[in-house]
């Protein structure tokens, strides 16, 4: 293999590493399989589930051994509501972020304790919740104030629409 060629072929795999290392976090388009939050912190992005319905919001993340760092779970409810959670059931310590309609996280509550029936109480007016593994948004600088992008929300009031 020639000086040029050999060179093309480590430039292409510098890039594909390159694109591999900058993680969920670097892409900026819309999608329903992902939600990116930005705020002070910077940015981020979690590949999630959905969960739309009254027993996918049921079952949530009951009896998941473990979840990998960047990922979650987003309820969608119908409406603004009071959302209260609890973990039972559930196996791995989880960060729960609380969305209003717009997209704007109103409340974090960090390291939820598995197996635990103490109600987690989100507040009025919450359309969204994320969960993400316990700490994660503490690791991150994730605080109420944080805008979350996702199709499912109505882009007309999104604080951060889709592009």
């Amino acid at each position: 293999m020639g000086r040029n060629a050999f060179a093309g072929v480590v430039l292409a795999m510098i890039m594909v590493l390159g694109l591999a290392m900058a993680g969920p976090a670097q892409a900026s388009e819309c999608s329903d399989s992902r939600v990116q939050l930005r705020g002070d912190f910077g940015s981020a992005a979690f590949t999630v589930d959905i969960a739309d319905t009254d027993a996918e919001r049921a079952q949530g993340l009951m009896h998941v051994p473990s979840m990998p760092r960047f990922n979650g779970m987003l309820f969608v409810f119908e409406r603004p509501q009071r959302a209260v959670f609890w973990m039972e059931n559930t196996l791995i310590p989880l960060d729960m972020l609380f969305i209003d309609a717009a997209g704007v996280v109103q409340r974090v509550h960090s390291n939820a304790v598995p197996m635990d029936r103490t109600p987690i109480d989100g507040g009025e007016g919450i359309t969204y919740v994320l969960e993400i593994n316990g700490g994660m948004a503490e690791r991150l600088g994730i605080e109420a104030g944080a805008e979350l992008r996702h199709p499912v929300l109505a882009q007309d009031g999104a604080a951060w629409p889709c592009e």
